[in-house]
């Protein structure tokens, strides 16, 4: 590893403190001006609400293992008074429960410096550490973005190699048609029409409704649990893939076109070189630079992008539905948390993406960069 390169991985390294630091700051700010925080939406509860918290049972747990209850009956009465209102004292006890007795300045500088250690706070809603939580959902998230990852690449790069060598034919033009309408259908409304034909809706009940395993899946011997895994994958996966296809096929077949027009396949033909030989050993070559070094920030998206909507419709508890409630029930540690960690990866995925770029085509160099 030459000194260049070490500078360069040196410098962007550096430069990925502010730009943390700016997404982070903005969102927190934002935060503070969003109505029905976690303080709101307890004293709303104990002034008469005890139906939810944040959309939940009250009956959960709250950071320091203090209940809604317990706060509401810490005057010493067993029965709850909603309708006298909520004291000075027991409002900055709340506060104090959910940290917002100190100055968002100081909340936000602890956050940072608990980052720093990768200490991602803990959920009001949950009452774990942000990290365990996310943790637990990981498997789901990887399951939907490694498959889904490696189906768009393993259909599209192929297809879209097959319709450059057919451009313009019947081939390539239906095709192009049916990529462009799986483009053109959100994942979501694919997702409940799947589920109204073969979910159990109207139609037939060829896969499940919900979730990646059947119940007694423990059970079951290995054979059986990868078949019944890849059977809830189905529907899920379908909708995650089919507006992918396009974009990548077509980003295929448009640079293979566009390298066969260059000087140096004219030169290759010209020496009397097999068509294909050209086509496999020089055209793809170059064609496939930008389809590889896109490969980190695919695979990163791949697992958390678009799969939200997916998750929700086939009740699959993974990070996407996770950063989604989080935002709803106002559950700031895991939205700062999952917001931090995310971007973090995003950034790590950029630089491979640039590193990788050199390594793949020797004509760019870090120089100058």
């Amino acid at each position: 590893m030459n000194l260049v390169l070490l500078v360069y991985i040196f410098k962007r390294l550096i430069l990925m403190i502010p730009t943390l630091l700016g997404i982070l700051a903005i969102t927190f700010i934002i935060i503070q001006f969003v109505p029905g925080g976690p303080v709101e939406q307890m004293v709303r509860m104990l002034e008469g609400d005890h139906s939810s918290f944040g959309g939940v049972n009250t009956g959960v747990a709250t950071p320091g293992s203090t209940t809604g209850t317990e706060i509401g009956q810490s005057s010493g009465s067993n029965v709850y008074r909603g309708a006298s209102g909520l004291d000075e004292d027991r409002l900055e006890e709340i506060k104090k429960l959910y940290g917002f007795d100190k100055p968002a300045h100081e909340r936000f500088i602890e956050m940072i410096f608990g980052f720093l250690k990768f200490d991602l706070g803990e959920s009001f809603f949950y009452n774990k550490d942000v990290w365990e939580l996310m943790k637990e959902k990981l498997p789901v998230s990887i399951s939907l973005g490694l498959w889904s990852f490696f189906i768009t690449y393993l259909v599209s790069l192929p297809l879209g190699i097959a319709k450059a060598v057919r451009h313009g034919s019947s081939f390539d033009v239906l095709t192009s048609l049916a990529v462009i309408i799986g483009y053109a259908i959100p994942g979501f409304v694919l997702g409940v029409i799947l589920l109204v034909f073969f979910g159990g809706g109207s139609f037939l009940q060829l896969f499940p409704l919900r979730g990646l395993t059947s119940e007694g899946w423990e059970e079951m011997s290995l054979l059986y649990k990868v078949l019944d895994y890849f059977w809830h994958l189905v529907l899920p996966l379908t909708c995650l893939v089919i507006g992918s296809f396009a974009t990548l096929t077509m980003l295929t077949k448009n640079t293979i076109l566009e390298e066969v027009n260059k000087q140096y396949v004219k030169t290759a033909r010209s020496k009397g070189l097999n068509e294909k030989l050209v086509l496999y050993k020089h055209v793809l070559r170059n064609a496939l630079i930008p389809i590889i070094t896109g490969f980190p920030a695919a695979f990163v998206g791949a697992f958390f992008t678009g799969a939200l909507l997916v998750e929700t419709l086939f009740s699959l508890d993974g990070l996407g539905l996770l950063s989604y409630e989080s935002v709803i029930k106002r559950d700031y540690p895991v939205v700062m948390g999952t917001l931090f960690f995310f971007s973090l990866i995003a950034l790590i995925a950029k630089l491979i993406n640039d590193l990788l770029y050199v390594f793949v085509d020797p004509r760019v160099k870090f120089e100058g960069s």
